[in-house]
């Protein structure tokens, strides 16, 4: 049995959403101290929906197809929604990672929830 399925590897080899947005209306970031993964995410929020959404991550595969997934699974949804993404929606999506992995599904749930929370507080601000 292979330790990664088809859609790991296919978001690790053609991740999408890859790079930065300038002036963001939020951004969010996480790392893992014990594997030294980091993950930004930067989103475009136009009327409370994510329009646009993108991701650097410094790591492994399972990282890289995690950000990958993650900003797929919310662009064009709105702010309560992505809210409410879980790290075991962004695993059951890429159809498992190997249990010693699964912390980067959470890296990419918290970078997503960071960045929220970044626009949200940029929001009340202004």
């Amino acid at each position: 049995m292979a330790l990664y399925s088809e859609t790991v590897m296919d978001h690790f080899r053609n991740p999408r959403n890859v790079g930065v947005i300038e002036n963001a209306d939020g951004v969010g970031e996480v790392g893992n101290a014990v594997c030294g993964d980091i993950m930004k995410i930067y989103l475009k929020i136009d009327g409370g929906v994510i329009s646009d959404v993108k991701f650097e991550t410094f790591g492994c595969g399972s990282a890289i197809a995690s950000s990958s997934m993650a900003t797929e699974m919310i662009k064009g949804k709105p702010v309560e929604e992505a809210m409410a993404l879980t790290n075991r929606a962004v695993a059951e999506a890429l159809e498992g990672l190997p249990p010693h992995k699964l912390h980067c599904s959470v890296l990419a749930e918290e970078a997503i929830k960071k960045a929220l929370e970044d626009y949200y507080q940029r929001r009340s601000q202004s």
